[in-house]
């Protein structure tokens, strides 16, 4: 379900996007959609939206959830003070990387990754699968946040737009799969095994 509300903002400011310059009326009330501006007030509103649903939901606060609101609003304010879109173009890449570096420094500090610092009481995995898991995410994050720049100067706005949507769909599905293939055979490991996987299995 949460995963599910991560990608309304970036639905919506796709399909708000492609409204522009069309006239939305309710009323008496009328307003011109002016392409990138209104879909990012768009996309800043249901973002935060999102991340109320989500943290009502999960009853805590997520610190992705969150760092992702404070980036949109920070990003998507600058776009709409300044009437330049390469603010919320550029978003993606300094969220993205800022998320690398994070995964990086966290491997080098301390004796746990960041993911096992997170999920380590709900998934009992050798350090070496952690380490991968690590380096796994560091380049995905890194690879993401290239890309977008290279899509955002090489081709129009328009197409920057509809790759916003699907990559952030396709990415993360990739990413999720990959992280899947990493686990699962440990997991399956945890099953067959005696005591130490009941127990890992009870901590969970």
């Amino acid at each position: 379900m949460r995963q599910l509300l991560e990608f309304i903002p970036i639905a919506l400011f796709f399909i708000v996007y492609q409204l522009d310059g069309e006239t939305v009326s309710l009323g008496s009330w009328a307003y011109t959609v002016d392409g990138i501006f209104t879909a990012t007030a768009v996309l800043m509103v249901a973002t935060a939206l999102q991340f109320l649903v989500s943290s009502l939901l999960s009853r805590h606060v997520e610190k992705r959830a969150l760092w992702t609101f404070v980036a949109v609003l920070v990003f998507g304010g600058a776009t709409l003070l300044l009437r330049d879109q390469t603010f919320i173009q550029w978003k993606p890449t300094i969220f993205n990387w800022a998320l690398a570096i994070a995964f990086i420094l966290f491997r080098y500090v301390g004796e746990r990754t960041l993911m096992e610092r997170t999920l380590g009481t709900q998934l009992q995995l050798p350090h070496a699968v952690w380490l991968r898991l690590n380096a796994v995410w560091v380049g995905n994050f890194l690879f993401v946040g290239a890309l977008n720049l290279y899509v955002a100067y090489s081709y129009s706005e328009a197409t920057w737009v509809s790759y916003k949507l699907y990559s952030a769909i396709g990415f993360t599905l990739l990413l999720t799969v990959l992280t899947a293939l990493l686990i699962s055979p440990h997991l399956k490991d945890d099953d067959d095994g005696g005591p130490d996987a009941r127990a890992a299995s009870d901590d969970a």
